[in-house]
């Protein structure tokens, strides 16, 4: 689709291109009552330049080049604001520019090619930075995000928690580290973590709804970007480290980074390690009465249990170093992570196994080597004005061990690359082209390889453009990809099934000969996707985001070659590219063509940013046509394991099967809202309010399963002098809205507390805190998990830690 030829023109016309004349800009940064702000940051967007105001307010731009300029104006307790201006030979001088108090905290998002803040943006965006990421930072990214608005948890037993957004996880919620896809296996399954530290990151981006223009039809749902500083884009010497122990589970943590430099180079590393027990859970007296058949041996009586199976250990470093130039940076950098935890739920018993036999844990131990190549450079010419390029290459090994044996295999060798080149306004409007290449090679060996070893191959081309138009910014973009997937031994084996009738079985009159057809398949997909969206200024300190969308993505290779029993989710997983027989007691190829699941998605958001009190309201409606979800065929097969609870099972009964799940298209409607409250009552008290609300359901009749339940949360926060605190209370109401086979989870609530004390010793910022989770001590299952039934939320847990800065 696209060739050296054509990307090799590019750079060439844009070296050969005519220099621009510069100028100067100068002015003062002021709040709206003419008082000059001190530190404010003031850049131009699309250039390299990037300087602070001083005591005064005042500031100083030189080397500006072009006719037009956008400044991009930020500061610490105000809303970000861009001014645009036309700049004559001479320069400018003199320029006021005022920016609105808001109660909201604004933080620039680096996941977009546009420079905007999620205040600015017609997508709605969060991000969660500084001392609130270390706050909030836990072992998994989907525990560390689970607060914020319209994201929740997969909670595979705190050990490979995913987030969830807006109902939405797997294939279709894209996890990116700096932009770039984190090649590891969490998409495909619930049990498997995502290769990516929040101790060590300096803020993680959540863009709600679909992506897919920056970042491919994977993102269909929404991305995850975990930001760090592993290639430095500048030389300035910093340091961070910090140190933790939690109660619940023992755990132990110690993170810390470093990055400095000389003349034109930088370098930067960082490490952490992360180590804990089984977490404690609360004893229910409620749930163990109603299951006192199923527990009779449990040992409860003091009180307080453990979840079998939950301990983990981590460890990584990274090194990364960079060549800084006039107008940008190229660098590198290498990162390898370890991480070895227990799988929850995952006890292979056998069958005649003696009851005293204590049975081996069965673990995960994964291994990632990553390489990263970023580059920024800004060109002095009069029609492109950035190139921006990444590289990223993933060695990735994922081993699930039972006691001393390797069961099951996972690996990913994955390499990806994206260019883009923006160029000057046009006509007042501004932005650019990406080209974006991703190739993956996935095998699954061993009893447990649900999927067969598949390689998938992406060449996307985006176009996104912005305009101002008085008070209304306007977005556009499109994108088309060429995707391939291939597997060279995909297997349809004769399986013996049999279905449950009125609690007893009725198995198939007679066995099948357990052959096995191996076949190679090779699909290819041509998805497409384009957006508008606009976010109008209607009056000061208010706006209103309208984002409209349609977007198409391909099944992955799981969606569509799995056949084979899927332990972490406790079910028989077939993928979409078999369909059961017309007996209904096996499976054939499908006589129906592989549709695209397609996306049209529209989000309105409402906001307030200046002032004491802030708001932001978001609704959203997703109809998704062909949709692959897993289809409860009502079949089960012998599974030669004794598994845990999948969430609504009747495993107690069956404990030696598992239902079969058939990946089925299906067209279904998402809708709901989000909203927040910020009040900054007299100093130095805020208040916030929070909601979030996803109604997820199938066309023709029923629900989805596993949708987050309506939440409720207030947090009261204290930021005086040295100190800080802040107390939330959560409520999850009960979620009864279930798929079939799937039981509802009762409501609770989680009352959760901070406590920050800053001081200085030496040339050290440092900062002693307290973190108290679940303070009720409430018992608590979680609806998106697949684990809900034996592995409940932890207890009461108390962390102590320090951090410093310097």
């Amino acid at each position: 689709m696209f060739t050296k030829t054509a990307i090799a023109s590019l750079l060439v016309a844009s070296m050969c291109a005519a220099p621009l004349l510069a100028q100067t800009v100068s002015g003062v940064v002021t709040d709206t009552k003419g008082e000059p702000l001190k530190g404010a940051e003031v850049s131009i967007i699309g250039e390299n330049i990037r300087v602070k105001t001083d005591s005064s307010g005042r500031f100083v731009i030189e080397n500006l080049h072009g006719l037009e300029a956008e400044l991009h104006v930020e500061a610490k307790g105000f809303a970000h604001r861009n001014f645009h201006f036309t700049v004559p030979e001479a320069g400018l001088t003199d320029v006021q520019l005022a920016l609105l108090t808001s109660a909201i905290e604004v933080i620039d998002v680096k996941a977009s090619p546009f420079h905007a803040s999620a205040n600015e943006s017609a997508l709605p965006v969060s991000v969660l930075a500084g001392d609130n990421l270390k706050m909030r930072q836990a072992a998994t990214l989907g525990d560390t995000l689970k607060n914020e608005v319209g994201v929740h948890s997969s909670f595979y037993g705190g050990v490979a928690s995913s987030p969830i957004i807006r109902g939405l996880d797997g294939p279709r919620v894209l996890i990116t580290q700096n932009g770039l896809g984190s090649g590891d296996a969490s998409r495909v399954g619930p049990d498997h973590s995502v290769a990516a530290e929040a101790s060590t990151a300096t803020q993680i981006e959540v863009l709600r709804g679909p992506a897919t223009l920056f970042y491919g039809s994977g993102a269909i749902g929404g991305v995850v970007n975990v930001v760090d500083q592993r290639v430095p884009t500048d030389n300035l010497p910093r340091a961070e480290w910090m140190l933790e122990h939690g109660s619940v589970n023992n755990e132990k943590l110690a993170s810390g980074s470093v990055s400095t430099g000389g003349d034109n180079f930088a370098v930067y590393a960082d490490a952490f390690i992360r180590d804990n027990d089984a977490y404690k859970v609360p004893h229910n007296q409620v749930a163990h009465a109603e299951h006192e058949h199923e527990h009779e041996d449990e040992a409860d009586t003091a009180g307080l249990n453990k979840v079998d199976n939950t301990q983990a250990k981590a460890t990584g470093f990274t090194l990364g170093t960079s060549y800084l130039l006039d107008n940008g940076f190229i660098g590198m950098s290498y990162g390898r992570l370890d991480r070895e935890y227990g799988v929850p739920g995952h006890s292979h018993a056998g069958h005649d196994h003696d009851e005293s036999e204590v049975l081996p844990e069965v673990f995960a131990d994964l291994k990632q080597n990553r390489w990263q190549l970023l580059s920024e450079l800004n060109l002095q010419h009069d029609f492109i004005r950035q190139i921006n390029s990444r590289f990223a290459y993933t060695d990735y090994i994922h081993k699930e061990i039972e006691g001393s044996e390797v069961g099951t295999v996972f690996s990913n060798d994955s390499y990806e690359a994206r260019l883009e080149i923006l160029h000057r306004p046009r006509n007042e409007w501004l932005g650019g082209i990406s080209l974006h290449y991703k190739y993956s090679d996935f095998s699954a060996v061993g009893a447990e390889a649900f999927t067969p070893p598949s390689q998938s191959e992406m060449f996307g081309l985006a176009w996104m453009e912005e305009r101002h138009f008085g008070p209304v910014l306007m977005q556009l973009g499109a994108r088309i990809e060429q995707v391939t997937i291939e597997a060279k031994n995909v297997a349809l084996p004769s399986v013996d099934l049999h279905q449950h009738d009125g609690g007893h079985e009725t198995l198939p009159e007679e066995d099948h000969d357990h052959s096995t057809e191996v076949f190679a398949v090779k699909e290819r997909f041509t998805p497409y996707s384009v957006s508008a969206g606009a976010v109008w200024d209607f009056a000061s300190g208010y706006n209103l985001g309208l984002s409209l969308s349609r977007s198409q993505r391909a099944p992955s290779a799981a969606e569509l070659f799995a056949f084979g029993p899927h332990i972490g989710t406790s079910s028989y997983e077939v993928g979409g590219l078999f369909q059961l027989d017309n007996d209904g007691d096996g499976f054939i190829l499908s006589q129906q063509p592989i549709q695209l699941e397609v996306a049209n998605n529209i989000d309105l958001s409402l906001r307030k940013f200046s002032g004491d009190v802030g708001f932001v309201l978001n609704a959203f409606y997703n109809q998704v046509d062909d949709y692959y979800y897993q289809q409860h065929t009502g079949l089960y097969i012998e599974s030669g394991h004794d598994e845990g609870g999948n969430g609504g099972e009747a495993e107690h009964q069956h404990d030696d099967e598992l239902p079969v799940y058939l990946f089925t298209p299906a067209d279904v409607k998402l809708h709901g809202f989000e909203g927040q409250f910020v009040w900054r009552m007299a100093d130095p008290y805020t208040l916030t309010l929070q909601a979030d609300y996803i109604r997820a359901r199938l066309a023709q009749g029923g629900d989805l399963p596993r949708t987050p339940p309506l939440r409720l949360a207030a947090e009261l926060a204290y930021d005086f002098g040295d100190m800080s605190a802040d107390i939330r209370a959560t409520h999850y109401l009960k979620q009864d809205k279930v798929a079939a086979q799937e039981s509802a989870t009762s409501g609770y609530t989680l009352i959760d507390a901070n406590v920050n004390y800053r001081f200085y010793l030496a040339q050290q910022e440092l900062a002693l805190y307290v973190k108290g989770q679940n303070l009720a001590n409430e018992y608590a299952r979680v609806h998106t998990s697949f684990l809900k039934e034996i592995a409940p939320l932890p207890g009461r847990s108390i962390a102590l830690g320090i951090r410093g800065s310097f």
